[in-house]
């Protein structure tokens, strides 16, 4: 696990129960940038999430970015752990970077199966403008 993601794990060590972690989440997310209204559109529009999800990549190759938001609390948390992960690295090692704080955390377990349909589908999203930028 790389330290970005061992970074999450800790954090989210320092919580005794699953009430505090989603605060947390909400917390982090109340922190995300403002996502440009312009920029909620089907195109930049992640499917396969219950909430509305917009994703947009920046950059090139050399280092991705990412901007993205949701009309759901939680799902925000979960939108800045994964720019916490993913975003300002190269497009190869975002392609090669499996979310193992996903489980580190212990998330899987305490996410629905719509929110955690919608995760898989935001990670996927990232790795594949990561892939179609290496192309």
């Amino acid at each position: 696990m790389d330290s970005r993601q061992q970074d999450i794990v800790d954090e989210f060590a320092l919580f005794g129960d699953w009430s505090e972690r989603y605060q947390y989440l909400i917390d982090l997310g109340k922190q995300l940038p403002e996502y440009p209204e312009a920029d909620r559109t089907e195109h930049w529009r992640v499917l396969g999430c219950q909430s509305m999800v917009w994703l947009k990549p920046e950059g090139s190759a050399d280092q991705l970015n990412f901007v993205a938001t949701s009309d759901s609390a939680i799902v925000r948390g979960l939108i800045a752990l994964v720019l916490r992960v993913y975003s300002g690295r190269s497009a190869r090692e975002i392609a090669d970077t499996e979310p193992e704080f996903v489980e580190g955390i212990g998330l899987s377990g305490h996410l629905s199966p719509t929110r955690k349909n919608g995760l898989a589908a935001m990670l996927a999203r990232i790795r594949e403008y990561a892939r179609a930028t290496l192309s």
